[in-house]
């Protein structure tokens, strides 16, 4: 089942289901004004939604054509949006692009940080760059929206509170990080609005791609028409999303509608590419001493999007273009 939502004026659109050919779709506003509510609710409305989407992709009569240039993000606004770094070679190059060292427990302990969440992008929103200084980088993730989850959840107990899968652009000032970071007070202005995929997909529709708490296809990033990354999002994720769940829920309950990223999906075989400007970067330092990428700027074209391998594209594309702003 895939779920979007229509922008109409309010802040939260209209909840719709999608079929799968992402030709129709069917309005579940008397199921759910929106997918905040569809997730607050998610043991009488999960069900209520699927019978539609069944509906809809069974009677080609029914839906209305299907217009992307319209959609938010599945959730508008969240009441959190937290991030993860589940690859460990993200986090290696990451640091060593700064000058910086991994923390000594990296491997048993994961990174995240709390992002905003009142204002998110939906996948072909412009990203504003005021200042070209900021070095404007993209990253593309894999998320999951969650139900509500209590407090002290185990991995092992985690996968029922998974209720959907997207993409995202956790769009990143990299020139902002080191000065922040320095501080002592973690990511703030050097992490700005985060796109999403158009569409939200219930973990069954990924079969055995989806195990594990992980996702096993391959996340393609397109820079300015060129195949920047085609990275296994499942291979090299050390941490599951089950493992982010339990680590965040260590102190504190979590609310349904949290979003819950992956990081940056990334591989040590560089025939894969990269998820990043970041890495790619941190690779021309470490073999030419000094990178030779530019940031992104004004103009430049960033798509995201994950195909399985019957080239179904489950999540459609988060599309965005740099403008000045």
């Amino acid at each position: 089942m895939r779920l979007a939502t229509l922008r109409d004026g309010s802040r939260d659109g209209t909840l719709i289901v999608v079929d799968r050919a992402a030709e129709r779709y069917a309005v579940a506003d008397e199921i759910a004004a929106n997918l905040q509510a569809a997730l607050d609710d998610w043991a009488q409305t999960g069900p209520a939604l699927r019978r539609l989407a069944d509906r809809l992709e069974t009677d080609e009569s029914r839906g209305v054509p299907l217009d992307p240039s319209r959609l938010a993000a599945p959730l508008p606004r969240a009441y959190e949006w937290v991030d993860g770094s589940s690859y460990l070679n993200h986090v290696v190059l990451a640091r060593r692009a700064r000058g910086a060292a991994p923390p000594d427990d990296f491997e048993t302990v994961p990174l995240v940080y709390q992002g905003g969440s009142s204002v998110l992008l939906g996948p072909h929103d412009q990203l504003a760059l005021a200042e070209q200084a900021w070095g404007l980088d993209f990253e593309a993730e894999v998320c999951v929206i969650l139900g509500d989850v209590p407090m002290g959840t185990s991995a092992a107990r985690a996968e029922p509170y998974v209720r959907l899968l997207m993409l995202a652009n956790d769009v990143t000032y990299r020139n902002l990080v080191p000065p922040e970071l320095k501080r002592g007070f973690g990511f703030f202005q050097s992490k700005p609005a985060t796109a999403f995929s158009p569409f939200a997909v219930t973990p069954d529709e990924f079969g055995e791609a989806f195990r594990d708490g992980r996702l096993f296809l391959k996340l393609r990033s397109t820079l300015n028409g060129e195949v920047v990354g085609n990275v296994d999002a499942g291979n090299e994720m050390h941490f599951s999303f089950y493992d982010l769940i339990e680590h965040v829920t260590e102190t504190r309950a979590f609310a349904a509608g949290t979003i819950l990223g992956s990081g940056t999906v990334s591989s040590k075989d560089r025939t894969q590419g990269v998820s990043c400007l970041a890495e790619r970067r941190a690779l021309e330092t470490i073999e030419l001493g000094a990178p030779t990428t530019a940031f992104m700027k004004p103009g430049d074209r960033i798509r995201i999007e994950m195909l399985d391998e019957s080239g179904w594209n489950a999540f459609g594309a988060i599309d965005q273009t740099v403008v000045a702003g």
